[in-house]
C-alpha cells in the first residue's frame, strides 16, 4: 500500500494553465499570478469551478475569486468554505493514487506532500494566518461568491508564490455528491466533524500570468461569510453529539440523491 502522506501543519487549486506564462512586473513592482481551481479528484465535486487572481506587491497581495458549482447549504444554513494557499511542497494537486487507505476520497491529509501546509488562510476578514484554517465564520459560503480582499502576506507565502510552489484549495464537500466515506468517517483535521467538512474540493496551482483583470460573468451570485451564527451549519460549533448529527444529515442527503437519480 502506498506510504500515507503527511500533512506538514494542520489543517486546513476549470483546467490548470497549459503553459507558464512569464510574470508581469509593472513599474511599481506588481506581478500578476492566476489559479485556476479544478475538481479534487474522487471527491465528487465535479461541477464546481474557481478562477483566482493575485496581485502581489511586496508582501501585498489584493486577491480576487470567483467560485461557483460548490456545496450550497448545511442544516439549513449557507454552506462556509474554508479556503487557503498552501506551499512549500511539489506544486501539485492530488490525483486519484494519493487515495492511500483506498476510502474513495481524497482527505487533506493524503494531499499534504502535493500543496503542502497552509501559508495563508483566505478569509473574509479578519486573521488570515494558517491559525485562521478554521475560522469557518470568517470564510465565504454558498455554492457561488466572489471574493475580493487585500492582505500582507507572510515571507514563506511570497516564497511559495514566486517560488512556483504555491496553490489555492477550496474545502468543503456536497454530501449529495461527495464520496460515501466523507459521509461515513470523521476529519483527520477535527475529529468532530465528518470528513466532508474539511475534505478538500477544488484545486489550483498558482502560476505567472500576462492578465491583469478578472474575466467578467464567470459568477452571478455573491457569497460571504455568514454574520448570523444561529444559521451556521452544526458543525460549526462540533461536539460529539452535534458531529454524529451532521455525519448522518450527509449521509441522508446523499442517499437521497443516489435514489433520485435512479
Amino acid at each position: 500500500m502506498k506510504a500515507r502522506k503527511v500533512l506538514a501543519l494542520a489543517p486546513i487549486a476549470l483546467l490548470p494553465l497549459t503553459f507558464a506564462a512569464p510574470a508581469v512586473a509593472a513599474s511599481s513592482g506588481e506581478t500578476t499570478y492566476q489559479a485556476m481551481l479544478k475538481p479534487v479528484a474522487l471527491n465528487g465535486q465535479d461541477n464546481a469551478t474557481a478562477e483566482v487572481m493575485i496581485k502581489l506587491n511586496g508582501n501585498t497581495a489584493t486577491i480576487t475569486e470567483q467560485a461557483s458549482g460548490l456545496a450550497k447549504t448545511f442544516n439549513g444554513g449557507p454552506f462556509p468554505h474554508a479556503q487557503h494557499i498552501h506551499g512549500g511542497a511539489a506544486g501539485s494537486c492530488p490525483v486519484a493514487s494519493d487515495d492511500a487507505d483506498g476510502d474513495g476520497v481524497i482527505a487533506t491529509g493524503e494531499a499534504g506532500g502535493n500543496y503542502g501546509p497552509i501559508q495563508t488562510s483566505l478569509t473574509v476578514s479578519g486573521d488570515t494566518s494558517p491559525k485562521a484554517a478554521l475560522a469557518i465564520t470568517k470564510m465565504p459560503s454558498g455554492d457561488s461568491f466572489n471574493y475580493s480582499r487585500t492582505i500582507e502576506l507572510s515571507d514563506d507565502a511570497v516564497k511559495a508564490l514566486t517560488g512556483g510552489t504555491a496553490v489555492i484549495v477550496v474545502h468543503g464537500l456536497d454530501p449529495a455528491t461527495a464520496p460515501a466515506a466523507a459521509g461515513e468517517k470523521m476529519s483527520e483535521l477535527a475529529p468532530d466533524l465528518p470528513l466532508a467538512a474539511t475534505a478538500p474540493a477544488l484545486c489550483g496551482a498558482v502560476q505567472a500570468t500576462q492578465m491583469t483583470t478578472m474575466p467578467s460573468g464567470a459568477v452571478n451570485t455573491g457569497g460571504t461569510a455568514p454574520t448570523n451564527t444561529n444559521q451556521l451549519p452544526l458543525y460549526v460549533f462540533g461536539g460529539t453529539a452535534v458531529a454524529g448529527a451532521g455525519a448522518l444529515l450527509f449521509a441522508r442527503r446523499r442517499s437521497t440523491a443516489v435514489a433520485d437519480n435512479r
